[in-house]
């Protein structure tokens, strides 16, 4: 447990360099250009995502989100009592990963982000990222396990887009962003506004993915 646990805190922090890194350069390179910034950002994050979970899903599962971990628990596919440590191992491995992007970019570690993201549209569109993301986990591994880094990696980088929200759909990443006053940021008063959305895709996909997705016996 405690090599699953470290896993899934070294995934996240993989992630959340991944997510706020290129964001971090897409943010310098673009020279303002907000569209070609979002295109580098989503393409380095699902690039990252397809490595994480290919490498280290066969040691913890390769949630990498709360979200995932309470999805799986509630399924029993995922001991209880390794709720706490994979969550925990999240959150502190996110928010390590935004401090590593920090000092490569020569960054004040500690820090609070001002970028904006409120509102119905994008608690909506939270609730849309999230519930797609349970989608395309339980439905690959339903139809193609080995599909499922490619999936996730493919859906993340196509909701970026296609979501107001640009699909945050973890809260551990959600969290760790407040901390990095960057192009990838959400201020710290927005982020429960989010993971509120989250819960409630969560508790949409509990109700309805099994029924949809799994043949009956």
């Amino acid at each position: 447990m405690k090599r699953q646990i470290a896993t899934e805190g070294l995934g996240t922090a993989l992630l959340l360099i991944g997510v706020v890194g290129s964001g971090i350069m897409a943010e310098t390179l673009a020279d303002g250009n907000t569209a070609l910034a979002l295109l580098a950002n989503a393409v380095a994050t699902g690039c990252m995502l397809f490595v994480i979970i290919t490498i280290l899903g066969r040691l913890s599962g390769a949630h990498f989100n709360p979200m995932v971990s309470l999805f799986f628990a509630w399924r029993g596919e995922l001991d209880k009592s390794a709720l706490p440590g994979y969550i925990g191992a999240q959150v502190i491995g996110g928010i390590l990963g935004v401090w590593a992007c920090h000092v490569m970019f020569d960054m004040t570690v500690l820090q609070f982000s001002t970028t904006v993201r409120t509102g119905t549209a994008q608690w909506f569109s939270e609730i849309i990222a999230s519930f797609g993301l349970l989608f395309v986990i339980l439905g690959g591994l339903r139809a193609r396990a080995d599909l499922v880094p490619m999936l996730v990696a493919m859906y993340i980088t196509g909701a970026y887009w296609f979501t107001s929200s640009t699909s945050f759909a973890n809260p551990a990443v959600t969290i760790a962003r407040m901390f990095s006053d960057s192009f990838a940021g959400i201020r710290p008063m927005d982020a429960p506004g989010f993971i509120v959305a989250q819960i409630v895709a969560l508790i949409i996909a509990i109700a309805v993915l099994p029924w949809l997705l799994e043949k009956e016996d």
